[in-house]
């Protein structure tokens, strides 16, 4: 192990989830040479390039920044050894690291993975937590290798998912976790304490990347399984479903305790109060849409919408 003051360190990230690690490690004092990320990409109405989160904090903090299109061939392996880090950080970069790349820094590659590991390895743990209603989350530092999520663990904290929490809420309560956990980590491998463990065979699944349609919301599942569903894709994809011909946004909501008539439809609407439109779930139970999003508006809370737009009892939705 290297024990060089200060540590000499390349990092790699790109959404808002990777800055708290690069402020983490800015603070500490370690030589951060390079910020590696994506390169700006075209976003809003107008398409003008934006640049990514961890482009704009790591030129706050007065750092050299790459944005290389491509991190696999000769040129990038070229310059990442000519930085000669004594470790690589990657948190939520957003491609694969080649076998070549991992050999280059002196300690290794590190990764701040948010799962527990082996669970949901992959590009949307945080989602698939909340998604499939886990009770627990939270963030994993591990060796990197070839394989997707699959190196040595350093180590492990876990946390909590609440009740009410979406994907964004605990995605942003891990970004903070994971820069504690990743100085830790640092801290550990510097001194000699702290010795990477194998991932075990059991316990594996996978997070893959969610795509826009994946937010369609099955009215047959359970209320629970719903509310679950809208707490996992917020805030994107999004949960929807469509009314009136129309798509609609599912921002929030939650089970109600009464039950609807199990000779209802799924998707069909149950009741319309002043504050949420329930509707009819898997096995008559109902789920109260409190926030939503008719197409070609803005984000609203369901009282609001319904001033304008009418929704009764025995509209179907879906």
């Amino acid at each position: 192990m290297v024990n060089r003051t200060p540590l000499r360190v390349v990092f790699m990230g790109t959404p808002g989830f990777a800055v708290p690690s690069l402020e983490a490690l800015a603070s500490k004092g370690l030589e951060v040479l390079s910020v590696i990320t994506q390169p700006d990409k075209p976003r809003g109405r107008g398409r003008a390039l934006a640049p990514p989160p961890v482009k704009v904090c790591a030129l706050g903090l007065g750092l050299p920044v790459l944005q290389p299109d491509s991190i696999r061939g000769e040129e990038f392996a070229c310059e990442l050894t000519g930085l000669a880090p004594d470790v690589v950080v990657v948190v939520a970069y957003g491609k694969i690291l080649p076998k070549g790349l991992l050999g280059i820094p002196k300690l290794g590659c590190v990764n701040v993975h948010s799962s527990l590991l082996p669970a949901y390895r992959g590009a949307a743990p945080v989602n698939w937590a909340i998604i499939n209603g886990d009770s627990e989350s939270g963030v994993t530092t591990m060796f990197m290798d070839e394989g997707m999520d699959t190196g040595p663990v350093l180590m492990k904290r876990a946390t909590g998912i609440g009740d009410k929490e979406t994907a964004g809420d605990l995605l942003n309560r891990l970004s903070v976790i994971g820069a504690e956990l990743l100085i830790e980590t640092i801290d550990g491998l510097t001194g000699g304490t702290l010795k990477p463990s194998p991932q075990p065979e059991s316990g594996v699944s996978v997070a893959p990347l969610l795509k826009k349609e994946d937010g369609r919301i099955d009215w047959r599942k359970s209320a629970r399984d719903v509310d679950f569903h809208v707490r996992g894709f917020s805030p994107w994809p999004g949960a929807f479903t469509s009314v009136k011909g129309k798509s609609l946004k599912v921002h929030a909501g939650g089970v109600v305790e009464t039950q609807g008539d199990g000779a209802r439809r799924p998707g069909e609407v149950y009741s319309v109060s002043g504050s949420a439109i329930n509707v009819v779930c898997g096995a008559g139970s109902l789920y109260g849409i409190t926030e939503l999003q008719l197409e070609g508006k803005r984000r609203m809370k369901t009282e609001d919408l319904l001033r304008g737009f009418r929704i009764e009892s025995g509209e179907l939705l879906g």
